[in-house]
């Protein structure tokens, strides 16, 4: 009866000590790794964002120059310090 008590015992220490931790180690990199890459439609929605904010970018220089053409003191006024409590 030892004979059998031992033959499970020393196999399923091993199997707790070494092959388990690498097991769980490897799965939850490999879950890690799944997640830490994009989707396809996130990818896409990305770009569609980097896009919208590129075209939002030329629009704010556009109307930049409309303001220094039109209203040349208007960045003075802007400035944080005249919007106390922004923090910014």
């Amino acid at each position: 009866m030892d004979d059998v008590a031992v033959a499970f015992f020393v196999p399923t220490v091993v199997f707790l000590v070494i092959v388990a931790p690498l097991w769980i180690f490897m799965h939850y990199r490999s879950k890690q790794r799944s997640q830490s890459e994009l989707s396809e439609d996130e990818r896409q929605a990305l770009e569609s964002l980097g896009s919208r904010a590129e075209l939002m970018a030329e629009r704010i220089e556009t109307l930049e120059s409309i303001l220094d053409a039109e209203t040349p003191g208007w960045r003075k006024r802007a400035q944080p310090d005249a919007y106390p409590g922004t923090g910014s």
